[in-house]
């Protein structure tokens, strides 16, 4: 398979006829029928539906559409990257759990860093995806945490997959609860005194086993149990139904306001947040100076 036969396949399918495209690709109908015939061949699939009145895409020929798609944009991202003399824009990329102090280093990294042309990606999203993002290079760097329920499971995926994880800080869990909760004004709370309100945890998709969940003890059964998919909604409905989530306790009132409170709560298992990346590549400077900013974010909540 050459990048070649993909534009023709993109070209065809824009174009609707082969004649037409052939002429805009400035080569002749045979020449293209025989490209995309051995592409197939060599697919194993038929892409075209070829009849006198013109062609369609097969089934398969849809899906294959579709990645050729991905391939290419992919491609002129590679050649826009390291062929244009004039280009010098940064890229970097993390993929993290729902943390707010995570969301700050990104700013951090962005209002501190000279950069003209960039492209930054910062995904925050489910456990399962944060490694995947990372096992692909997707993304440089991933955080999330462990204890000593999940560590074994989650470490064991950081080996099969090469890579290596960095503990950033460890915290004792907390609870998040709005200003207005009948909790908020207890130093400390049991998970005695959480049992008639709502848990909020964060939807883990086809991969929602305990081990993969965001909340440390979610393994512990809950009378009542709500799951989101993002963090605002989840803020919202902590004020909205005098529910909680059990997090790190750090807070940042320019992201999340000032109508979430954190109180420790009384277990004695520890939260440790924790970066990953691939073991075959180093960090950039991007990567660095966001491991930085996120050390600046919790220094003086360890």
């Amino acid at each position: 398979m050459r990048i070649q036969q993909l534009h023709y396949i993109v070209k065809i399918v824009e174009t609707g006829s082969m004649n037409e495209a052939a002429k805009q690709l400035f080569i002749t109908q045979p020449s293209l029928s025989n490209a995309v015939r051995d592409l197939e061949r060599e697919m194993g699939i038929e892409i075209f539906i070829r009849n006198p009145k013109g062609i369609t895409l097969t089934k398969d020929g849809v899906e294959f559409l579709s990645y050729a798609r991905q391939i290419l944009e992919q491609t002129a991202l590679l050649e826009e990257r390291y062929k244009s003399k004039n280009t010098n824009r940064e890229l970097f990329s993390v993929s993290a759990q729902h943390y707010a102090f995570v969301v700050n280093a990104f700013v951090s990294l962005l209002k501190k860093t000279d950069m003209t042309r960039y492209e930054l990606f910062l995904r925050e999203t489910r456990t399962y995806e944060i490694i995947d993002d990372v096992k692909n290079f997707r993304s440089e760097i991933g955080v999330l945490f462990l204890n000593s329920y999940n560590r074994d499971v989650l470490t064991k995926m950081f080996d099969d997959n090469h890579l290596t994880y960095t503990s950033l800080f460890k915290t004792r869990p907390h609870i998040f609860v709005s200003k207005n909760n009948p909790l908020a004004e207890k130093s400390l709370v049991t998970m005695e005194d959480l049992e008639e309100f709502p848990y909020l945890s964060y939807d883990q998709g086809i991969h929602n086993s305990f081990y993969f969940s965001e909340e440390i003890l979610s393994q512990i059964p809950h009378k009542k149990s709500i799951v989101v998919s993002d963090r605002a909604t989840l803020f919202n409905l902590l004020i909205g139904l005098d529910g909680y989530t059990i997090a790190t306790g750090i807070l940042n009132s320019n992201l999340n306001g000032d109508d979430i409170v954190s109180i420790p709560l009384d277990v004695e298992d520890m939260i440790d947040i924790v970066y990953i990346r691939h073991e075959k590549a180093n960090l950039s400077k991007m990567g660095e100076r966001f491991i930085d900013y996120l050390l600046e974010e919790v220094q003086f909540d360890k």
